[in-house]
Formats: C-alpha cells, sequence, structure tokens
C-alpha cells in the first residue's frame, strides 16, 4: 500500500494512529519539502522510500508539504504516529529535524542528499558527493562545446548548489584550460526549484551570452531551460538526478544522476538492522552518483552524448582518475 497524504498534519493523527496502536505494520513515511508533482527528485524519495517498506513487508505513506510550516507539522504528525522510519530529502530539513527528532527518542529519522550540523542521535543521514560527477560533466561540456564557451544555472546561489556549479565549470578548465565560462545565473524566485517559466528565461540570458552547454541545478525548474534550448541551435543543457533526455528530445547532453531510490533503500536496511552509521557520504566509487553517459545503454538514453563516444571514453577515464585519487576534486562546501 502506498498512500499520499497533502498537508497531513491532522488527518496523518487521525489515520495512523488507530493501527499503530495495535503494534502492527508501523509505515515508513516519506515527508516531501515541496509538492512532489513534476519534482524528479522528490520522485526518487518518494519511490525509494516506497521500496524499503515492501521490502519490510510494511506500508508507506505520503505526506506532501508546502512550506516549512507544513513540513514541521508532517513530521510532526508522523513522529506521534509511531513510524517505523520518517524519510525526508534535502537541505530544507537541516534546521527542522534537530528541532523536532529528540522530541521522538523512539523514531528515527533518515535525511538524504543533506545533514544538519550537528544530528540527533536518532537522526541517520545519507549525502552524495555531486561535485565528484559535476567535475565529469563539465569536462564533457567543454569536449562537445563548439561555441568554446560554458555557463550555470543553480536554483539558488547558496554552497550546496556550488557542487555542481562551480565543480562543473572547473571540469570544463581541467580539459580545456582557456574555454569561456559565462556569469552564473540563479533562478531565485518564490520557488526556485519548481519554477519552469523562470528557469526559461534564464537559460535564454545564458544562451544569449553565447554559451552552448549549460548545467542546470534546479529540479523541477530544469524543464524550462531545456525548452530554452530550442531557440538557440546547437545548444544542449545538462539535467540533474534523474535522466531526463527522453522527457525533452534533442535538448540534453547528459545527466548527473543521483541515486536518492538506492540511497534510501540502502539505509533503511542498515537502520533497521542497526548496522547504520549516522552519517554516510557516496560518490562515483560507491555507485551514489553517476552520468548516464557512463552507464550501461547509453545508445538508447536518448541523450545527444551518445553521438560522441570518443569523448564518452575520456569520460570514463577521468572517473577512474578520480577514484584512483590521480584526479582531485575540491568540494566547493569545503571551501565556503
Amino acid at each position: 500500500m502506498f498512500t499520499r497524504i497533502v498537508s497531513a498534519a491532522y488527518l496523518s493523527a487521525c489515520m495512523l494512529t488507530p493501527a499503530l496502536a495495535q503494534g502492527a505494520n508501523l509505515p515508513i513515511v516519506f515527508v516531501s519539502s515541496n509538492p512532489i508533482g513534476i519534482n524528479e527528485f522528490l520522485k526518487m524519495g518518494a519511490e525509494g522510500s516506497k521500496k524499503a517498506a515492501e521490502k519490510l513487508g510494511v506500508p508507506a505513506k505520503i505526506f506532501e508539504s508546502s512550506d516549512p510550516t507544513t513540513m514541521r507539522q508532517n513530521l510532526e504528525a508522523a513522529a506521534r504516529a509511531g513510524a517505523t522510519i520518517i524519510v525526508v530529502t534535502g537541505f530544507e530539513f537541516d534546521d527542522i529535524l534537530p528541532e523536532i527528532a529528540p522530541k521522538y527518542p523512539k523514531q528515527k529519522f533518515l535525511q538524504v542528499d543533506s545533514c544538519p550540523s550537528a544530528p540527533p542521535s536518532n537522526v541517520y543521514c545519507a549525502a552524495f558527493r555531486e561535485y565528484e560527477t559535476s567535475f565529469i560533466a563539465g569536462a564533457e561540456a567543454a569536449l562537445t562545446s563548439e561555441a568554446g564557451k560554458v555557463g550555470v544555472i543553480g536554483a539558488l546561489d547558496i554552497p550546496f548548489i556550488h557542487r555542481y556549479t562551480s565543480a562543473f565549470v572547473a571540469g570544463a578548465k581541467y580539459v580545456k584550460p582557456d574555454i569561456e565560462v559565462s556569469a552564473p545565473v540563479w533562478i531565485g524566485g518564490d520557488n526556485p526549484f519548481s519554477d519552469p517559466a523562470r528557469g526559461q528565461m534564464r537559460a535564454t540570458v545564458v544562451f544569449s551570452d553565447g554559451a552552448d552547454r549549460v548545467v542546470t541545478a534546479a529540479a523541477a525548474s530544469n524543464g524550462g531551460v531545456f525548452k530554452a534550448t530550442q531557440d538557440f541551435p546547437g545548444a544542449a543543457a545538462f539535467g540533474v538526478d534523474v535522466n531526463e533526455c527522453k522527457t525533452a528530445p534533442d535538448a540534453v547532453m547528459d545527466n548527473i544522476e543521483k541515486r536518492v531510490d538506492v540511497a534510501i533503500e540502502k539505509r533503511v536496511d542498515e537502520i533497521m538492522k542497526g548496522t547504520a552509521e549516522q552519517r554516510v557520504e557516496l560518490g562515483l566509487a560507491d555507485d551514489g552518483m553517476t552520468l548516464t553517459s557512463l552507464k550501461d545503454g547509453v545508445a538508447a538514453s536518448g541523450c545527444l552524448i551518445a553521438k560522441y563516444p570518443d569523448v564518452i571514453e575520456k569520460l570514463r577515464q577521468i572517473k577512474a582518475d578520480i577514484i584512483s585519487g590521480k584526479v582531485v576534486v575540491q568540494d566547493p562546501m569545503a571551501q565556503n
């Protein structure tokens, strides 16, 4: 069973508590930071929670939030209801979890893709080394660019997003030190991770500046960036989180894939077995991050990089060099 409850502070307490009071079928609850909608990142969080629940033979439930107030309400509701594990994704929970988790010491909380600076003992984290794969994507951009200029678009100008944007630029300059880089552009607004219209406007600025390869770290706002490529022949963007090539034909060069669903399944299993470390960070070496081009089946991926087999071989070598330590990619967050 996979039940979705939108802004569920009141409903969850009413619907879950009677069953849980009997001590059976304790669910895994995924609390989103925003309405899931077309946000592929949040979809992975929900799907990973569902798969983890299926393995345990318990129900999975989604509490969709719309703002920090409902995020807090939904966390409280899930904890009061006695969920087995409460799963959240993203930095939006960094400040909320340390306030709420200590109130419910018998509950386990799993935060994926971020971690509070001082997590309570019942909060477990799984972060990613996005900068490793973003570095390779930057190299790919420089190697395929015909204009000799690349650009970056992020949802917000914050240290976490620089793990994509700054690392992308570093990778481009690694293979082509003289590559030009357009000034960074940030989507901003009330909903920077889910505003395709603003994404399209920002991408138009970057493409108009002469860049023909752009990384976009903005979740559901990416669709607008992909749409903007239609007005600039030869331009292509890089997606994030999942393979976005087939949803935007001829617009996406490659994707910086984050295995959020896999991380949730693995961490839930470790938590339930009592073997979980409080913090882990996943990258290229453990398949937590990858590019679509580095996976099997790239020819059927729908990505433009499939037309560049020689470039793919160079990317594979850079990946091997990063894993071996021959190439050291700096973490932009560590430099802030």
